[in-house]
């Protein structure tokens, strides 16, 4: 089912021989290079240490009859945030400011110089297999992965109060069989039983949050709040409190294998009765200043009445805020709202047959299907139980007029997908192999983008809501995505030793997720309500020729591999191929200029070789390397420029509008290399000393980790706020500007989050070094 790349696991079983290993590998400061983003200089280069320790053992149980392997893993990190001398200041400043009453609840705030960031990870396997007959052969793998996180997400900015324990727990229970009905009929049987369970709590619970300018800069991870409870918001997504899943899957594959045709079809049922997620639904209110505390302290201005006031005027019961130039923003999180709970079915039934038409030309042919049940339900009810929904309908918002759908989706019952592919190898000689194939490839929503209008699900609630809130609702006309995929490749065997591959791939995404934002008084009615709307209207495509060289020989393993592609989407602020995070730059023209661009995983170039040296000595160095060009990233503005309420708009700079990810990052180059040699011990012991370098050239690369606001840029302010840039501010107070003449003059390397998570876009990691050992027996 999976339309792109996948990982196939493997666990290993025991054989009639007992055999183990142990290893331990090691890491601390000393090793490694300063982290430029989180230990700045001249701060002190922060503690560090990491000690991973692996064990396996494998072997029989009942000789020819039943086998054990087990193995652990566990991993213990050391690691820390320290304190630049700028951020002490503003802490010390903040801690004045608590002395003096201003801070409601709190007497004295402490200041240390850095804080430990301790993480802890456990992981179990073990397996049994067991020979029922010649015939049946069974196995039975259970395993865990335990971890937990102290301090999460405190970065060089922020007090640890703002800080959470995250804890992982993951257990899964798989069971299988192959049954050899005859000698042409075999069937697979699969049964997997799994739970997962995800927490965070944070240090502090005092109801409020504070955000002060110096703790949102490059350097910062994730969030923005200085002192206070984290409100576990960053410009990109949410972050879940909890998350709970128990998944149930059977599957039964049925092949056949006889003459010219190979048929196989089967059967796979997952049953998830807890699928459920927490956001921070508690009471609290976040104050964003305009100053540093060292500011508010030197003006005396008194921040004691921002934290009762009523920043939206509405509330007779209490005092409006004051107009305060060292305020920013105020917003309360209304208490509740956070949870949703599913329980979701998914069925798949495929057959398929390779067909061998002569001896060197295959054809393989297929058909799946696949459909949910209670996809969109939620905390016991479904949508028409969303307030949303129902006042939509109350206040007969049409469609035509306001874009705004009226019903509650389905789930999808057209998922047919065929496939088709061939292989042929031409002339006698099995060198060369051409192959190409085209199908199609259905995938579910991602809970994460669509979950505001499942939490939003109140079974047995009638109340509507008001032109102050917020709803969420999911398109009715809801269509399952899907990917149409079509590939075609030519491999040749100039030698034993040298292998040449060559692939095309083109996959053109339709149905994908995009949100859209309704405001009231703006683009719907004034007596409605603020709405997201969760459309699958999104396409994307993408095209990828890929050149791969394999050479093995007796002194050296290696494989080279270059791709050339270009991926394409549509987007507001951030493009991706497949993910929660598109949106619209205007519901009225979602499809409009500048809308389409490069998507956030477009890699124009890439190459890659890895492989082992095998040198005099019995010295191996093996080599994993990676190069690829920018990726892309948009540069947005906090103000609305197209006047629909919403400030996703893309920064203005000369009088032109810049397009989505417009921007290239810088390109990303890392070098890992280890340094290994066995020594025999005995005919049936090898010890393996090893030493394992990661970047090692010791390359900054932020990938298209770039600052993504042009507010947050050295320009002037009342050029955001006019909606068009034109100069870059050269002093502190912006009294001295330089006219823009190159976009490149925009390019500012951001935080570790940088626009989005994932492979290639986080910051990569300074040079480090590690050293360990192996014992094999």
């Amino acid at each position: 089912r999976t339309n792109g790349g996948s990982i196939i696991l493997s666990t290993r079983r025991g054989t009639d021989t007992w055999h183990g290993s142990i290893a331990g590998y090691f890491r601390n400061e000393s090793l490694n290079a300063r982290n430029k983003l989180d230990n700045p200089e001249p701060n002190p280069k922060q503690p560090f240490s990491r000690q991973n320790a692996v064990g396996t053992i494998g072997g029989p149980l009942v000789k020819d009859k039943l086998w054990l392997f087990s193995s652990f893993e566990y991993v213990n990190e050391d690691a820390s945030v320290g304190y630049s001398a700028r951020s002490l200041g503003e802490f010390n400043a903040l801690a004045q400011l608590a002395s003096s009453g201003q801070i409601p609840g709190v007497t004295s705030i402490p200041v240390p110089t850095s804080v430990s960031t301790p993480f802890h990870d456990a992981i179990f396997s073990t397996r049994l297999d067991f020979n029922q007959s010649d015939r049946s052969h069974w196995f039975l793998r259970g395993a865990f992965d335990l971890n937990d996180t102290k301090n999460d997400l405190v970065h060089e900015g922020a007090l640890p109060s703002t800080g959470f324990d995250t804890t992982s727990h993951y257990y899964s229970l798989l069971l299988s069989n192959q049954m050899e009905f005859t000698p042409e009929w075999i069937g697979n049987f699969v049964f997997q039983a799994s739970d997962f369970h995800h927490v965070k709590v944070r240090n502090s619970n005092l109801g409020f949050g504070l955000a002060f300018p110096f703790s949102s800069t490059i350097l910062t991870t994730s969030g923005f709040e200085t002192f206070g409870d984290n409100q576990f918001v960053t410009g990109i997504t949410a972050f879940p409190i909890n998350r709970d899943q128990q998944k149930y899957q059977f599957r039964y594959d049925v092949s056949h294998s006889k003459g010219s045709h190979a048929p196989r079809f089967g059967i796979n049922f997952i049953h998830e009765p807890v699928l459920s997620g927490r956001l921070s639904d508690n009471q609290e209110r976040l104050i964003q200043f305009a100053v540093d505390p060292s500011a508010l302290l030197a003006s005396g201005d008194n921040i004691t009445p921002f934290f009762t006031c009523d920043p939206t005027g509405l509330n007779t019961a209490k005092t409006p805020c004051p107009v305060d130039p060292n305020i920013q923003a105020i917003t309360d999180v209304p208490p509740g709202g956070g949870r949703f709970a599913q329980s979701v079915r998914r069925l798949g039934f495929y057959a398929q047959d390779s067909w061998r038409m002569r001896p060197n030309f295959t054809v393989n042919y297929g058909l799946r299907y696949d459909t949910t049940f209670g996809l969109f339900n939620s905390n016991g009810g479904d949508q028409r139980d969303n307030p949303a929904v129902q006042t939509v309908a109350a206040l007969n918002l049409p469609f035509n007029t306001f874009g705004l759908p009226q019903g509650v989706p389905h789930d999808y019952r057209k998922a047919f997908a065929p496939r088709l592919g061939f292989a042929y190898s031409p002339g006698s000689s099995g060198n060369t192999v051409i192959r190409a194939g085209v199908g199609l490839y259905f995938n579910d929503l991602a809970q994460n983008g669509w979950m505001d209008a499942f939490r939003a699900v109140t079974p047995g609630s009638v109340g509507l809501l008001g032109p102050t809130d917020q709803g969420a609702i999911i398109d009715p006309h809801y269509h399952s995505p899907y990917a149409l995929q079509a590939s075609g490749g030519f491999e040749h065997a100039f030698t034993k030793a040298w292998r040449l591959n060559i692939n095309y791939e083109h996959q053109q995404g339709v149905h994908q997720y995009r949100r859209y934002e309704y405001v009231s008084d703006i683009t719907l009615p004034a007596s409605a309500p603020n709405i997201s709307v969760f459309r699958t209207d999104n396409r994307s495509a993408y095209d990828g020729i890929s050149f791969a060289v394999n050479h093995r020989s007796k002194r050296l393993d290696l494989t080279a591999h270059y791709t050339l592609a270009n991926a394409t989407t549509w987007g507001a602020n951030v493009g991706e191929l497949f993910n929660y995070v598109n949106g619209v730059t205007s519901v009225t023209n979602p499809f409009g200029p500048g809308d389409h661009g490069p998507s956030g995983e477009d890699v124009r170039h890439r190459f890659v070789v890895a492989g082992t040296l095998h040198l005099p000595g019995a010295f191996e160095v093996s080599t994993l390397s990676q190069f690829e060009s920018g990726r892309p990233f948009t540069l947005g503005t906090g103000v609305d420029i197209n006047g629909d309420g919403v400030a996703n708009d893309r920064a203005v700079v000369n009088g032109q509008q810049t397009t989505l990810d417009q921007f290239r990052g810088t390109p990303f180059a890392q070098i890992d290399m280890r340094v290994s040699r066995n020594f025999k011990l005995s005919e049936h012991a090898t010890i393996r000393p090893f030493v394992e370098f990661f970047n090692l050239l010791n390359r900054t690369n932020p990938g298209n980790n770039f600052v993504g606001d042009i507010a947050a840029l050295p320009v002037p302010a009342a050029e955001v706020a006019a909606g068009n840039v034109t100069h870059l501010c050269l002093n502190a107070d912006c009294s001295s500007t330089q006219r823009i003449t190159s976009l490149n003059q925009l390019k500012v390397p951001g935080g570790a989050l940088g626009d989005f998570f994932g492979p290639g876009t986080t910051v990569g990691m300074p040079f480090a070094a590690q050293f360990g050992v192996k014992f094999i027996f």
